[in-house]
Parts: structure tokens; sequence; C-alpha cells
């Protein structure tokens, strides 16, 4: 899997620690030019696409589905993502052109695009309701607020590191992350060692920009702890969407207002949310969607 995405998930400590890695750069490329994301939204964006990849496979049912919601009160205004267990992921956001100056540290200004709201985690397990998990954004930074969601809706001490580098002609360079969990029996030593190593740690940007794999990424991270490589899965921005589906979503709006488009005798243009595919309905086939709404 040498130069594609992939996840790895694996376990330290004798399974005390479970923990995901990333690297994710082609998948954010490929929602950076489907949905044209200016730099901080490459960022936000890729930062939730590589954390809902490694959640997704957090998850057992081939037919389990997680999406993540990030509604905020800055110019990005919000954020969704959805994977399934198999390593794809898809996701939009609600304003992809945000244009911002850089931070107090010179970096890109996630939490400014972000700002104060909500993140949801729901989780479509098969089962009569979803799992849903609402918490207040901490940052806007993404991966803190993913830190505190896990601690506080899931009840496991997590630490969460995303990253995503986007180069000077709006390319992405990298992307990627990790997610480190606590099972309940993890002893003190366990703690206080994975603690000490999360400190001396650098970004996950600056890891992948010296060539870090995921593995080696948790081989720093879980260092001294015993890690234990379970699974790589290839990880891609998959979008199931087509002219089928759409015209489920298109059937879900007013009759009279299909008509009036009908009417117009010209073709409409519907985007896919999640990956900006144009998909055209001619006169003819909404009056054949009208005929069948009856």
């Amino acid at each position: 899997m040498e130069g594609k995405d992939y996840i790895v998930r694996a376990s330290a400590a004798g399974s005390t620690v479970r923990a995901f890695a990333i690297t994710a750069r082609g998948l954010v490329q490929q929602a950076s030019s489907c949905h044209h994301t200016s730099p901080v939204i490459s960022a936000a964006l890729g930062r939730l696409l590589a954390a809902g990849a490694m959640m997704g496979v957090m998850m057992k049912g081939e037919d389990d589905l997680l999406t993540i919601q990030v509604s905020g009160s800055g110019p990005v205004k919000g954020l969704t993502v959805t994977a399934d267990s198999a390593g794809h992921v898809k996701g939009y956001a609600q304003a992809p052109q945000v244009g911002l100056p850089a931070n107090a540290q010179g970096k890109l200004d996630v939490g400014g695009a972000v700002g104060q709201g909500i993140l949801r985690v729901i989780k479509d397990m098969g089962l009569k309701e979803p799992y849903v998990g609402t918490v207040p954004l901490q940052t806007g930074e993404i991966a803190e607020d993913l830190t505190y969601y896990f601690a506080s809706s899931e009840q496991v001490p997590s630490s969460v590191g995303l990253g995503v580098l986007v180069d000077k002609d709006w390319s992405i360079r990298q992307a990627g992350g990790f997610i480190i969990q606590l099972m309940p029996q993890a002893g003190d030593g366990v703690i206080e060692k994975l603690e000490a190593n999360i400190s001396g740690i650098r970004p996950v940007t600056d890891m992948l920009e010296q060539g870090f794999s995921p593995e080696m990424i948790l081989e720093t991270v879980l260092d001294g702890l015993g890690l234990e490589i379970k699974e790589k899965v290839q990880a891609s921005f998959t979008c199931n969407c087509s002219k089928e589906r759409v015209q489920k979503a298109l059937a879900s709006i007013p009759k009279k207002d299909i008509q009036s488009m009908a009417d117009d005798k010209e073709p409409i243009e519907v985007r896919c949310q999640f990956c900006n595919t144009a998909y055209q309905f001619c006169e003819e086939e909404l009056r054949e969607l009208l005929a069948q709404m009856g």
C-alpha cells in the first residue's frame, strides 16, 4: 500500500491501548479538487476526513455508517463527513472558498473558520435508532474537539492528532493523523508513559513531511508500549452517488417546484453535495418523475 492512503489499526500495552493512524494526502486532495476548497477549508475538511476515516474503521459491521457534523459560527458555517467501516470517506464544507489570514502561530486558522458551535457524531449501526453524541466545540481545530467528544460522549480517554499541510499552489502536501484510546484496564504506568510520549511528539504534518508512515507515527506515539499492528485498511475518498440516488432526492422537493422546472422546458442541473458531481435532468425526465409521484 506504499504511496496509497491507508489506515493502520493497532494495539499496545497488552491491548489496554488501541490505536489508529492514517496517511490521507490523496483523499484530501481529491476532496479539495472536487469542492475547489481554499487552503483553510482544505485543512479543516481534510482533518475531519482523516478523523472520519479512522472512526469509520472503529465500527465492526459491513453496513455501519458514521457521520460527523461540525456546525459553527465561523464563515465555513458547517462541515459534514460520512465514513463506512471499510475506509471509504466523503465530505463537504458548506462554504468551501473561505479565505482567512493566518492565526497567531502563522498557521491556517481552522479554529477561526469554524468558530464556536457543536460537534455531532451519528453512528448508524443497523439498530432501531442511530447513536448520536453531541458536544460543544472546544477550539474548532477539530483534533481537540474530537478528543473532548471521545472523553465526554463515549467515556473513552483519547488523544487525537490531525494535520493537513497545504502547499503554496493550494495542493495538498501532507495529510494524516492518529487516534490513541485508553481501555478501562490500562494501568497508571501505561497512562504516564503515553502522556510523556504525547507531550514530546512533533505535529502530525512535521512527521509526515519527514516521511513517516502511519506505522512510524504509532511507533513514536506508543514508544516503549509494545505496539502490535493488527491490520491495514486502504482509505479513499469515495462517493456512492448516482443519477438514481439524486433523482430520489429530487423527488423529496415539493411537486409544484418540479412542475415549474418542467414547465421552464430547460434542463436542470443537480449537484451531489458530497462530491460535487453534476447530474442533468431534461424536461422529459422531470415529467416522468412527476408521473411517478402520482
